[in-house]
């Protein structure tokens, strides 16, 4: 929960001017947390958010997003949707967690994912959460090299990395990007046309790597 969650907790018996109780974030946060009611929830995960200059109302809101969010009782297709639309990193690390691949997946897909969550996702159980956090322009290039030499990494995921400085990201740092190539080239689950593909790289390191298989 937020410091303003924590903070909210002294005011939970908080009246308006006329003595009516109203929720605070506190309750409205354990409230949705627990909550077993479907339809409030896929209401809350799909209202627009306020305005960033209502910084009250915004806090607020994406606040309880994340009780939304750890709710199981939220819909896997309502997880799906804040894991792949929300940059916020309170709900994406929430969802990062889902018992549901698919969730995970969308977090590791997200551009706005923090690289240390993407790279973390990198070594989920699933492999299509790890391929997707692999081809995620934010995961470092450490994980991207642990990811090439992985034997467990998808015939997806090598061929991207595969490419990387090259046709993909050809803008990426040329020492780290054939780095990666070659631990591609080594890894003996790479499918031979990849590797093939890799006896023809412009690195002469990788070129070696690749005809050494």
């Amino acid at each position: 929960m937020t410091d303003e969650a924590q903070t909210d907790a002294a005011a939970s018996t908080a009246q308006t001017e006329d003595g009516t109780h109203f929720e605070t974030l506190t309750e409205s946060y354990e409230r949705l947390r627990h909550s077993t009611d479907s339809e409030e929830l896929s209401a809350m995960a799909r209202a627009p958010l306020p305005e960033r200059s209502d910084a009250a109302a915004f806090s607020r809101a994406t606040s309880l997003l994340e009780a939304v969010a750890g709710n199981q009782n939220t819909s896997v297709d309502d997880r799906v949707y804040l894991a792949s639309t929300m940059p916020f990193p309170n709900i994406l690390v929430k969802l990062s967690e889902d018992p549901e691949p698919a969730v995970r997946r969308e977090v590791a897909k997200n551009v706005d994912s923090k690289n240390w969550l993407a790279g973390r996702l990198t070594k989920d159980e699933d492999p299509s959460v790890r391929t997707a956090a692999l081809l995620n322009p934010q995961t470092s290039w450490k994980m991207r090299l642990e990811g090439a030499q992985d034997p467990r990494s998808t015939p997806e995921a090598l061929e991207f990395l595969a490419t990387v400085g090259t046709g993909a990201e050809d803008k990426a740092p040329s020492v780290l990007a054939s780095m990666v190539r070659r631990a591609v080239a080594l890894n003996p689950n790479t499918p031979q046309g990849i590797v093939d593909q890799l006896k023809q790289d412009s690195e002469i390191q990788v070129r070696h790597a690749a005809e050494s298989r």
